[in-house]
């Protein structure tokens, strides 16, 4: 029992630190790409740190595999290069023992992984979709933000005003700069207003900006003959942003139960694919046993390389056959489970080429001692 609490200790506490660093990767990558929506003006900064909580469980689905695969590597490969797997297999600690010690962290991370995948990463991913769903509906005049210059959408246009009312339903002193050409000549605008309100259109039912007390400058650059309109009102219509951001599709906002028993391709391979996860964790626990094993010339960082390369390999084949089995270019059964079957048998013949090695060096160890 020490020496199980010991090995699960180090391999626990490693996996933890590996799939912390992974976790601050992935989400410093994607809470970037949000930043920068949110600077473009398509998302309220409000939201983005409620969206990356709703993103986590995602991110720890295909991160914990990963971190529990390097954890083996380096908590194992220390044990070796400071000759401590040598003290335990002098203990009576052997191979089979030291996989069936690995596999029961295995399995309780391959149950965190399940629910995960089957039931709290479906539901974050469906409140992430709403509030980006939300987001979509905004208009220019949501995201538009006091104090500061702002483009407007995908337009030529920039805005500038000084204060927004708490209800957000009010601007108060607007400056909106739009260039453009016109019969081949540039012309510029620029409308100031005292005060503009949202309001939707009663005709089109679409949002419209009305600004009042304000004049609107027209011309061509470099030239005297600008345009100057007074109005008391003048409506324009606000379009709706352009939010880039968004899940991979509507099957990671399903729930696990509407999957089950559904006919349909795509929530089958969905199904399958959510299953596939947990199973994932458990095969690169396997493979990553024999890959850990290292002598202190080489370092435990000699097959860490080699190692990687076969744990992406192992995941890239699963993401690409998903695209193919929900297009139905390959078959639903044996599906993701041929891929499982073949890196098991991999792992498999791994451990077993281990073993027959360490037999001949102990055939070749008694061998020198009778001499």
């Amino acid at each position: 029992m020490i020496i199980f609490r010991y090995l699960n200790r180090e391999i626990l506490v490693t996996t933890l630190a590996v799939s912390s660093v992974l976790l601050l990767i992935f989400m410093s990558g994607r809470f970037v790409k949000y930043l920068a929506d949110a600077a473009a003006g398509e998302l309220a900064v409000d939201v983005l740190f409620t969206i990356m909580g709703y993103r986590l469980p995602g991110f720890l689905e295909l991160i914990i595999p990963l971190g529990f695969f390097i954890a083996i590597l380096l908590a194992y490969g220390r044990l070796y290069t400071d000759s401590e797997m040598v003290v335990l297999s002098a203990c009576g600690i052997s191979q089979a023992q030291l996989v069936v010690i690995t596999l029961i962290p295995a399995f309780m991370l391959s149950l965190l992984v399940a629910l995960l995948s089957l039931w709290i990463s479906p539901t974050g991913a469906r409140a992430t979709e709403t509030i980006l769903a939300e987001q979509r509906t905004r208009s220019e005049f949501d995201t538009i933000q006091p104090g500061r210059f702002q483009a407007l959408g995908d337009s030529n246009s920039m805005a500038y005003i000084t204060e927004v009312s708490d209800d957000r339903t009010r601007l108060q002193t607007l400056f909106v700069a739009q260039g453009g050409r016109e019969a081949g000549a540039e012309r510029h605008s620029v409308l100031v207003a005292e005060y503009a309100e949202q309001a939707m259109h009663p005709e089109y039912e679409q949002r419209y900006l009305y600004l009042h007390q304000g004049r609107r400058y027209e011309g061509q650059p470099g030239a005297a003959n600008y345009e100057v309109t007074e109005f008391e009102t003048f409506a324009q219509y606000m379009k709706p942003p352009n939010i880039e951001a968004s899940m991979r599709g509507e099957s990671d906002t399903w729930s696990t139960a509407e999957l089950i028993g559904a006919e349909d391709l795509e929530r089958r391979t969905t199904l399958q694919w959510r299953l596939s996860l947990p199973v994932l964790v458990l095969v690169v626990a396997l493979m990553a046993v024999p890959f850990s094993r290292t002598d202190p010339r080489r370092g435990r960082y000699a097959k860490m390389l080699p190692a990687i390369v076969l744990y992406m390999l192992y995941l890239g084949t699963l993401s690409g056959l998903r695209g193919a089995l929900e297009s139905g270019s390959f078959p639903l059964m044996p599906g993701f489970w041929l891929v499982h079957g073949v890196f098991l048998a991999i792992a498999l013949l791994m451990l077993s080429w281990q073993n027959l090695k360490l037999g001949r060096q102990k055939r070749r160890s008694r061998r020198a001692a009778h001499a």
